[in-house]
């Protein structure tokens, strides 16, 4: 990827994620970028080109944190290193912009997007049959609410204790 295409995927993510994705133009992403808008539509031949890039990148992303998730076998790991996705998501703030960026293009686009969380349901839910849940499939479209749920809440609310209620959950789940 040239820099150039670069700065404008990251000034995109950073509007799209402050403002929304209909109320950006074209025009202030490229002069948050320092580059024509003319150059993004090059690179992306429309607004909503870039908006699927960044959504591409999204799904790469997903891939890159549930691949220890899908790998692990021991039942108990899964389900703590899904909670631990929450902590991912709010390393720094380039990657807390960008899962927030995620989290609103399902609103805004009213597009959920539920394929990328697949290989996250079959891992959680080949754990919760390993543990004995009496409806693992079930419990772990539950899991995933939930972690939806937790990511809202930590984009939404500023005094959020996601440590807190991670290690409530994890009593609960018995870690």
């Amino acid at each position: 990827m040239t820099d150039k295409k670069e700065k404008i995927l990251n000034a995109a993510l950073e509007l799209f994620a402050q403002d929304g994705f209909k109320a950006t133009s074209t025009n202030k992403v490229a002069r948050k970028a320092g580059v024509s808008e003319g150059l993004i539509f090059r690179h992306f031949e429309s607004k909503d080109g870039l908006l699927q890039a960044i959504i591409q990148e999204g799904e790469k992303r997903a891939k890159v944190l549930f691949a220890d998730i899908v790998l692990e076998h021991d039942p108990k790991l899964v389900i703590e290193k899904t909670l631990n996705i929450l902590f991912n998501m709010m390393a720094d703030e380039t990657a807390a912009n960008f899962w927030k960026l995620q989290h609103k293009i399902k609103w805004e686009t009213e597009q959920y997007g539920e394929h990328k969380v697949e290989p996250l349901i079959m891992a959680l839910t080949n754990a919760f049959e390993k543990l004995g849940v009496e409806n693992p499939q079930m419990e772990a479209k539950l899991f995933t609410l939930l972690m939806d749920g937790l990511a809202t809440q930590f984009y939404l609310v500023k005094e959020f204790d996601a440590h807190g209620i991670v290690s409530y959950i994890k009593s609960k789940y018995r870690f």
